[in-house]
This record gives structure tokens, C-alpha cells and sequence, in this order.
């Protein structure tokens, strides 16, 4: 291993790995406090674009504005770009317009579309005035797609020629085109109507003799993206069909743009995080939002867990008598319940992961729902043998073992059959269910587990 001293040079440690460690960090913080422009500029030149994203959302507003304040010239649009939502329009607005305009300029139309989504009137106006006339037109026809379309995804800028070419005319075209896009991974074959008919990869064109036509270098993989398509169907068919770019077209099924890899798994990245995120009730936030914002994005789902817990508690209440006569029920029936609330939270999880990759359909379904409610048994009965000897043992009471052992085994089938079922249902119903299932699935493993357990102690121990 490296020993990476105080003394090594940041761009050592930005090869190494090391750019956004804390001595790096607490050394630009520095550089701010004492307000030199010129150290700082030192410290952050050899980082990535990502790495100052990371940065400026790790550190608080002031010291912030501070570096964006100090730094201002050097911060261009690859650095917009990778900042997250909740803070980009707060650095866009410390910018200058010039420094605004030359950063815009620099990157493709996608980019551009994907920092004016969230920005106000004013600044996209502003950001839109720094564009050449062809590229403004170009983004303001993206704006018009809706929201999360690939038409929002998708870059203007695409690499295309007649599928009646050869490779040497692509390699002359291409050497004689002086507005490539910066990457690149195909060049698409349109017929004289402009629709895409394939796809040929640079490694392809470069390998091949000058004579060979272009459309025998076609890949097999090549399918078109309508451009209304939801960015989650977009980033799914690249995931699923192992695409490294791929046309979008209109209505008419005419080239519009193009979407590459990269594009789409960031798409495939939100996706994921999204749901993680919703399957703990946290909504979108971020770690650079304000104590008011995570409030409100918190708030519904406890107000939810609050009213599930109070129906909980409504089980419980109708038992009073035999939880006064058996004070041990009190002290046991919160394992049934965690255990039901654990087991159903991975079946859950399951479900949420199948459903968002497609991989939980109506064909399998059924035999998904079979395998959870017999793992659900299995485990059960596993964890009912270890609670009836604990129940034997810490109360002296073979038929409050037998009590808590039933009650494992019914709570534990209840829970794998709920974590699969209740997402499946949400789904059909067009309801999100990494956003929903969490809450229904915790009533019900909570209230059968209440019911069951204090139930079947009403019965057997009365």
C-alpha cells in the first residue's frame, strides 16, 4: 500500500484515488477561510468535474458560495453538470453571465436540457441566450418532450450517414466533419427519409477494408427509441439488450438524436436509488437539503407509521384481560411482530427489485408467491422450535411455547405472502410500489402477528 503523506503532490493523489480525502478537503476549506483564490485554484485544479461536484455538495451554504465565489473562472459545464438538483441552481445563480455562458457552451445538448429542467425562468433564459441560435433551437425543441421522456434524454448531436456507403466514404466523412460530438460510439445508417436501419461501431469502421459497405457491419443488437419513451423503459431496454448507443426517433420514425450508454445508466442509477429511498420513506432528499425540506419529505410517511402503529394497538387492546392475567405476552409478543415486520421487509425488498428490473411477471408470479410463503414456513417453524424452548424455559410454560411457536409460524407465512403479494397488487393498480408497500406490508404483519400470538394465548392459556 501507498503511504500518502501530506507532502504528495494532488495530482498523485487524484491518480491514486485520493482527491476528495480529508486532508484535501480540509486544505481548500482553508484556502477559503483565508480567502486565496490563487491556493485554492492550486488545490482543485487536478480534480475531476465529479469530484468538485462532490465537494461543493458536501460542504455548507456559506462556505459554498465562498468557493464558487473564489473559483468562479475556473468552474465550467462538465462541473455543473454532475452537481446535484438541490444545489445547482443555488451555484448557477453565483455565477456570472459570461462565466454562466462559457460553461454551457462546452457541453452537449442533453446536458444543457438536463441544467434547465429544474431552473427557474429567469436562469434558464439566461442559460439559453449563451447558446448559438442552432443549439437553443435544438434545446428548446428537447423542453418540449415530456418530463423523464428520452426526448429529454436523448443529445442532438448524432453521427449519421446514407446506408449506401462504404467505410471509406464514413472514415472521409468523419476526418472532414469538424463538429463531432465529443463521444461517440456508432455511426447510424438512415435510408433517404432519415429513419435509422443500423448501426455500425467505430471499431468496425476503423477494421474493415474501405470497399466493404456499411450495411454488412450492421450489429444484430441495433433497435430504435421512440422518443416519447420513458427514460425507466429507456435505461431498462440498454440494461437488458447490452446497448452502448441507439437512435431515437419520431412519430414518423425519423432520426431525432441519439442516447448513449452513459446517459442511460444514470437513468438506471436514479431508478435504483429512487426506490431504495422510497422503500425507506425518505422520498428524493439529499444530504444538502435544508432541515425544512427533509422535514416535509418525512413527515407523511411518520404520520403513516403512526397510523398503522395505532391499528396495531386497537389488536392489542381488544386482549387487555388475558394480557393482565399472562404478563408474559407483554414481554414476548413484540418478537412475533419484528420478526413477521423483518421477514416481510425481505420479501418486500425482493418484490421491489424483481418488479423495477421486470423480472417479477404474471407469468412467474404465482410460483414466486409459493416460494415466499415456503420460505416463510420453513423459517417459521425453525424460529418457532427456538421460542418454544425459550418460552418453556424462561416461564416454565410448555403451552406458552406452544403459543408463541404457532404464532411465529402463521406470522412468518403472513409476512412472505404480504411482501410479495401487496407490491404485485400496487403495481397492477399503477401505484408505486417501492413508495407504498412498506406501510401495508408493517400493518399487516404487525396486527396478524398481535392477533394471532394473544389470540391463540386466549384460547389456550384461559
Amino acid at each position: 500500500m501507498v503511504d500518502m503523506d501530506d507532502e504528495t503532490p494532488p495530482e498523485v493523489r487524484e491518480e491514486e484515488g485520493y482527491s476528495l480525502e480529508a486532508r484535501t478537503v480540509g486544505a481548500i476549506l482553508d484556502a477559503v477561510d483565508d480567502q486565496d483564490a490563487q491556493r485554492l485554484t492550486e488545490l482543485m485544479e487536478p480534480l475531476h468535474a465529479a469530484d468538485i461536484a462532490d465537494l461543493l455538495e458536501q460542504v455548507g451554504e456559506e462556505q459554498r458560495g465562498e468557493i464558487v465565489r473564489l473559483y468562479e473562472k475556473e468552474i465550467d459545464g462538465e462541473i455543473l453538470s454532475e452537481l446535484d438538483e438541490s444545489i445547482r441552481e443555488e451555484v448557477i445563480a453565483a455565477l456570472s453571465p459570461q462565466t454562466l455562458s462559457d460553461a454551457v457552451r462546452e457541453l452537449d445538448s442533453d446536458d444543457v436540457v438536463d441544467l434547465l429542467e429544474d431552473l427557474e425562468d429567469e436562469q434558464r433564459e439566461a442559460i439559453l441566450g449563451a447558446l448559438e441560435i442552432s443549439d437553443r433551437i435544438a434545446v428548446q425543441q428537447a423542453l418540449t418532450y415530456p418530463e423523464y421522456s428520452a426526448g429529454r434524454l436523448m443529445q442532438r448531436e448524432v453521427v449519421a450517414g446514407p446506408e449506401h456507403w462504404t467505410v471509406g466514404e464514413a472514415i472521409d466523412y468523419l476526418r472532414a466533419r469538424e463538429d463531432l460530438p465529443e463521444d461517440f460510439y456508432h455511426m447510424i445508417l438512415v435510408d433517404p427519409r432519415m429513419r435509422p436501419t443500423g448501426n455500425v461501431t467505430l471499431g468496425k469502421i476503423l477494421g474493415a477494408p474501405r470497399a466493404t459497405p456499411l450495411k454488412d457491419l450492421v450489429e444484430d443488437s441495433f433497435r430504435t427509441i421512440p422518443v416519447n419513451q420513458y427514460e425507466g423503459d429507456v435505461a431498462y431496454a440498454f440494461n437488458q439488450y447490452h446497448l452502448i448507443s441507439a437512435p431515437v426517433v419520431d412519430d414518423d420514425g425519423r432520426l431525432v438524436g441519439v442516447i448513449t450508454i452513459d446517459d442511460a445508466m444514470i437513468v438506471l442509477d436514479e431508478e435504483h436509488e429512487e426506490d431504495i429511498m422510497r422503500l425507506a420513506g425518505v422520498g428524493e432528499g439529499s444530504l444538502s437539503d435544508r432541515v425544512i425540506e427533509t422535514t416535509k419529505q418525512r413527515l407523511p410517511w411518520l404520520a403513516v407509521n403512526l397510523v398503522t402503529a395505532i391499528l396495531a394497538s386497537l389488536v392489542i387492546a381488544q386482549f387487555e384481560a388475558t394480557i393482565a392475567q399472562f404478563v408474559a405476552l407483554a414481554v414476548l409478543m413484540p418478537i412475533v411482530a419484528s420478526m413477521g415486520g423483518n421477514a416481510g421487509t425481505q420479501a418486500l425488498t425482493v418484490a421491489v427489485r424483481a418488479i423495477a428490473t421486470r423480472d417479477l411477471t404474471g407469468s412467474n408470479v404465482w410460483r414466486v408467491i409459493r416460494r415466499e410463503v415456503a420460505v416463510g414456513f420453513v423459517n417459521g417453524v425453525i424460529f418457532a422450535v427456538v421460542m418454544g424452548v425459550v418460552g418453556v424455559i424462561w416461564f416454565g410454560s410448555p403451552a406458552l411455547g406452544l403459543v408463541i411457536a404457532a404464532a411465529m409460524v402463521i406470522n412468518l407465512v403472513v409476512a412472505g405472502l404480504a411482501g410479495i403479494g401487496i407490491p404485485v397488487v400496487l403495481e397492477r393498480m399503477n401505484i408505486d410500489p417501492a413508495l407504498a408497500s412498506g406501510a401495508f406490508v408493517t400493518t399487516v404483519t404487525d396486527v396478524v402477528g398481535f392477533f394471532a400470538f394473544l389470540g391463540l394465548a386466549g384460547i389456550v392459556l384461559l
